[in-house]
């Protein structure tokens, strides 16, 4: 499955995606057949960055079986060192083609952001990292439920931005075309994925 295009991939992921959000019969294969068969190595058609959220089940959300993704999870979906490392470890050694920032409505991390809520630890380390996104929705003049949904898609544009800027060598095979960096938006409610201009 990973030797087809970044863009073969897209439709892949976005077709089981309908199945997933219209309610039909998945197609995912999580049979004891496939874990044999990929126990001995992974080759997945691509690498997510995606919320830690319990409502946004990355693999399912896009009818995909066990192998077939390489998902790293973050509550915000944001993005550290050991989250670009991880990302570029798909894109260097498993050579996948498609690097998808997933973002979600209604996401709790971006929504603490918004809210201007002080804290300290690990978690204000997390809200710093959503600050940019929220100030960039903000300077927009909207408010209430589209000013959240604004901020959730400025906040995958920032982790995209931050990948690409933690890690020289996933910039490089971007620039390349030897992966393609996209972002996209899971709605919690319906079900469905929409892609977003990088």
């Amino acid at each position: 499955m990973h030797m087809m295009s970044a863009q073969t991939v897209w439709e892949t992921l976005l077709e089981g995606n309908r199945r997933y959000a219209v309610g039909r019969e998945l197609r995912a294969d999580i049979s004891a057949q496939r874990r044999r068969a990929t126990a001995a190595g992974q080759h997945p058609c691509a690498a997510v960055l995606a919320c830690s959220d319990s409502r946004v089940p990355v693999e399912y959300l896009f009818d995909m079986g066990i192998g077939d993704l390489f998902v790293v999870r973050v509550a915000g979906n944001v993005i550290g060192m050991q989250e670009a490392a991880s990302l570029e470890y798909a894109v260097e050694h498993m050579h996948v083609p498609l690097l998808l920032v997933l973002g979600h409505t209604g996401c709790g991390a971006v929504d603490a952001a918004l809210s201007g809520c002080r804290v300290g630890g690990a978690i204000g380390s997390l809200m710093k990292k959503i600050a940019p996104a929220v100030d960039r929705a903000q300077s927009r003049g909207i408010s209430g439920p589209d000013l959240l949904r604004a901020a959730c898609v400025e906040n995958v544009h920032q982790a995209i931005s931050d990948l690409l800027s933690l890690s020289p060598a996933v910039r490089a095979a971007a620039d390349s075309g030897t992966v393609t960096v996209a972002g996209a938006l899971y709605d919690i409610e319906t079900g469905e994925v929409t892609g977003l201009k990088t």
